[in-house]
C-alpha cells in the first residue's frame, strides 16, 4: 500500500496566500464595472507562498493593465496591498484595500461622467 500524507492545513512555511471573501468580492465588483465600461476584457488570479495577485487585462494576449497584490509580509511596514501598473511600477500601496483601489475607481468615474 502507498503512504498516506496529511492534507496541508495552511499553517507553516508552505502556506498559500489567498484573498478573503470580502476582499475578492470588492475586487471582482470593480472588475465587473470596468468590463461594463469596456476597459477590461479578461483577468487572472495567482496564489503563491508570499503573495496573492489579481491581474486585469485589456485584451487576453497582453500584459496586465493593472495588478492588485496582497503581500501579508508587508503588513507592518508599507501595507500589504499594492496597485501595480502595466510596466511594473507601484502606483499605490496601503494597509487597506479601498484606498489602494481608489485610482482605478476615479478613472472609472471620469469615463462614466464624461
Amino acid at each position: 500500500m502507498g503512504t498516506v500524507h496529511p492534507f496541508p492545513t495552511g499553517k507553516g512555511p508552505a502556506a498559500q496566500v489567498g484573498f478573503e471573501r470580502a476582499e475578492l468580492s470588492r475586487i471582482v465588483d470593480l472588475y465587473g464595472r470596468m468590463v461594463a465600461a469596456g476597459l477590461w476584457k479578461d483577468y487572472a488570479i495567482e496564489f503563491g507562498r508570499e503573495a496573492a495577485s489579481f491581474h486585469a487585462f485589456r485584451r487576453a494576449a497582453e500584459r496586465p493593465d493593472v495588478r492588485i497584490e496582497k503581500r501579508p509580509a508587508l503588513r507592518g511596514r508599507q501595507g500589504m496591498w499594492a496597485l501595480i501598473g502595466e510596466h511594473g511600477a507601484v502606483l499605490k500601496r496601503g494597509h487597506e484595500l479601498g484606498p489602494v483601489l481608489a485610482p482605478i475607481e476615479r478613472r472609472l468615474l471620469k469615463l462614466v461622467g464624461s
